[in-house]
């Protein structure tokens, strides 16, 4: 892994101690970002393994715990990124949170959970960070939605909604934020081999079922999709604004 050479600046990513997120963080650390990996202190035993695996190679990255349902522990999470970045340009909102329930089942405090975190916590930390977003040049904020979000799956109800509802706020913030120079966009992942993506195949058979409705007859990697979002935070994106990228091997086309 070779890290670029241009400082494109910092990145605060939340949900990064594991998954897509520690694919995100460390693959911004080897494109030059100043990394801020962000996840609840729960976390913090593998979070830190992240910033340590980034600063192995050279790159530069902190760990800072952050609840995103928790509009307090957010307030401190954007007071210590402006402290130890001075200015952040990238802002990933991958904190996330999946639970399988037939509507029959599902219980109100379920369906509540999923939208904090997925949801609203999405709004929650960009609405914090727009003032400071706003003071960089080529800013970027993405979104870590899901084809569930566009097509939903029977027992993910409350998931695929409440992804929904990031792909449509992705939409109308990138129209709002435009005439400063923000360019607002969501991955749709697809079925990704992470402790979330699992939920989706927890037996042979429904292993099977995946790679046949996938064009490319596999599972996705975190990696798959942390280079989709470099891409969006990159120069070579600047003319793309409120899109919903799908990360999916060929389940959608649409």
């Amino acid at each position: 892994m070779t890290l670029a050479r241009e400082n494109p600046g910092a990145a605060l990513i939340t949900g990064a101690s594991r998954g897509i997120g520690r694919a995100i963080a460390e693959r911004f650390g080897a494109d030059g970002y100043h990394v801020l990996v962000s996840d609840l202190e729960r976390q913090r035993g593998e979070a830190e393994t992240v910033v340590e695996s980034i600063r192995n190679v050279g790159g530069k990255a902190d760990f800072l715990p952050c609840d995103v349902g928790d509009p307090k522990s957010i307030e401190t999470l954007v007071n210590d990124t402006v402290a130890l970045s001075r200015g952040i340009r990238v802002l990933i909102n991958n904190a996330g949170v999946l639970s399988v329930s037939s509507v029959d089942d599902l219980s109100p405090e379920e369906w509540d959970r999923m939208y904090q975190i997925n949801t609203r916590g999405t709004f929650l930390v960009t609405q914090a960070m727009l003032p400071h977003l706003r003071k960089q040049d080529r800013a970027r904020i993405i979104n870590i939605a899901s084809i569930g979000g566009k097509r939903g799956a029977p027992g993910q109800i409350h998931y695929c909604s409440s992804k929904a509802a990031v792909i449509s706020f992705t939409q109308i913030l990138a129209e709002e934020v435009a005439q400063d120079g923000i360019n607002v966009n969501a991955i749709c992942p697809g079925i990704i081999d992470t402790d979330m993506g699992r939920n989706n195949y927890r037996t042979p058979d429904a292993l099977a079922a995946v790679h046949a409705k996938t064009a490319l007859k596999r599972l996705g990697y975190p990696e798959d999709v942390s280079g989709p979002v470099a891409f969006l935070a990159s120069d070579d994106a600047a003319f793309i604004t409120g899109q919903a990228i799908n990360v999916c091997g060929g389940i959608l086309f649409h």
